[in-house]
């Protein structure tokens, strides 16, 4: 039997728990709080900046809870900003992030991303890649292996 009593809940659970530890793995963390901080700065910072068809289009390959926590707080009008330098994304995560920040914006930011390319499928990743200004794409690893099983219309 499942700890919740829906095994959808407790899988998204222990998904977003991979995810925060790898996180927490990547930036050298022992603190989960903090790499739910890292994560959740940098895909607002992240979906902020693409269009709405492809902020769609990622969250409906992120984890359920991962999901709620990409979305929360949006507002598509006005959107993608029209920011175009990886100093701005970088300030957007710092002030998402708040006053614990310890650690490079940039830093962060390859981190987390890292571990969206490792999760989402190569294909979506290489869509959302290329609806980003350069600069802020070179803070997505080179190589996106991605997830192989994922699909998604219009990614």
């Amino acid at each position: 039997m499942s700890r919740s009593g829906l095994s959808a809940f407790d899988s998204t659970l222990q998904t977003t728990h991979t995810w925060l530890n790898e996180v927490s793995e990547r930036m050298g963390w022992l603190d989960k709080h903090r790499a739910y901080h890292a994560l959740r700065a940098v895909l607002h910072a992240l979906r902020d900046r693409l269009p709405v068809d492809q902020v769609a289009a990622l969250g409906a390959q992120l984890p359920l809870l991962i999901r709620g926590l990409y979305y929360e707080g949006w507002h598509p009008a006005g959107k993608p900003l029209k920011e175009r330098r990886r100093d701005e994304f970088a300030a957007h995560i710092a002030a998402t992030y708040g006053k614990e920040l310890d650690a490079a914006p940039d830093h962060i930011a390859r981190a987390v991303l890292a571990i969206v390319a490792r999760h989402v499928s190569a294909g979506a990743v290489e869509t959302i890649k290329q609806a980003l200004p350069a600069e802020i794409r070179t803070l997505w690893p080179a190589e996106s292996p991605g997830r192989e099983e994922a699909t998604t219309a219009g990614v």
